[in-house]
């Protein structure tokens, strides 16, 4: 019968103090496991507050690693790292919309001491205001109820203090937007109906689009950063630009905000929108290259977000 050589893994923290040491560990054993067992000794350490790496200041181990195939011997030694207190994903996308969606609504019914007191609790009396209230609201009422009932999350969180940023980032744009299209000194746009009306039809099919997408993400159980399948287009038409890009929902999210960029020819919304197609464009790069990675017969055709382009 052939021995199984266990591991023995020795945990240090930032000053290279020793903070356990694990004998016969399995070789087949996870960094997740060894977060687990690390978590034994000390409690307020729960797995999603640890980061694990092979250096000082190295690259954290992902939870799926397996000990036998890192570049260690049998003795293994880790760096422990606290990312400090955590909040599950689905709460850090609650807390990154619902305040944009009920401070654009203050604005829209004349937040008190925002405005000259004649204009509070007054309505401006331009129909591309209440549009523009009506799609921002859709939009992340429409986020909301795919937090809770349609995207799929892994067990990954976030840390609190990034979460922070992030709804500063996402409050305080949302707060600016509001602001300027309910200012009573806002004027429409330049070609008036003609642009509202056709940006408004671009803002309901992206959202459509954006919205089939995450449908059919979904239904292929595609989260996470590892994928298991490779996505492809179903029977619905707003899937079909899966033929050309890898993250078809940010390209329509990316509509979406230039949709409503147009029909409000508002300043803050643009830079918004700007922003926005940045990050979703080093998002969907990134992804591209898991796909790319992960299967070898991905089409070669498809871009990360813009057919034929990026």
């Amino acid at each position: 019968m052939s021995r199984v050589a266990f591991f023995e893994v020795e945990i240090l923290d930032s000053k290279k103090l020793q903070l356990c040491f694990l004998d016969k560990v399995e070789p087949n054993a996870t960094i997740g496991e060894i977060k687990w067992l690390l978590h034994k000794y000390y409690p307020k350490w729960y797995p999603a507050r640890q980061s694990l790496t092979l250096q000082p200041h190295g690259k954290s181990l992902r939870d799926d690693d397996v000990l036998e195939n890192l570049p260690v011997g049998t003795t293994a030694t880790m760096f422990f790292h606290d990312l400090g207190p955590q909040l599950g994903w689905t709460m850090v996308f609650v807390a990154e919309c619902i305040g944009p969606l009920f401070l654009y609504l203050l604005f829209y019914f004349r937040l008190p001491n925002i405005y000259l007191h004649k204009h509070n609790f007054t309505t401006s009396p331009f129909k591309v205001v209440m549009l523009a209230c009506v799609c921002h609201s859709f939009h992340y009422t429409k986020r909301l109820f795919e937090i809770i009932f349609i995207h799929r999350f892994s067990h990954g969180t976030m840390p609190l203090h990034t979460i922070m940023r992030n709804c500063l980032y996402y409050w305080g744009f949302a707060a600016w937007i509001a602001y300027y299209i309910n200012h009573p000194l806002y004027t429409p746009p330049a070609y008036g109906k003609r642009q509202i009306y056709s940006a408004l039809a671009m803002f309901v099919l992206c959202e459509a689009g954006n919205f089939s997408i995450n449908l059919a993400l979904n239904n292929l159980g595609c989260n996470g950063s590892r994928p298991k399948t490779i996505p492809h287009p179903t029977k619905n038409p707003f899937t079909w630009l899966f033929f050309f890009v890898s993250c078809p929902n940010y390209t329509y999210e990316a509509g979406t905000w230039l949709s409503f960029s147009i029909m409000t020819q508002c300043a803050p919304v643009a830079l918004f929108t700007l922003i926005s197609f940045i990050q979703m464009t080093i998002w969907a790069r990134e992804k591209h290259e898991i796909y790319t990675r992960e299967f070898i017969s991905y089409p070669e055709l498809r871009s990360a977000i813009i057919p034929l382009f990026l």
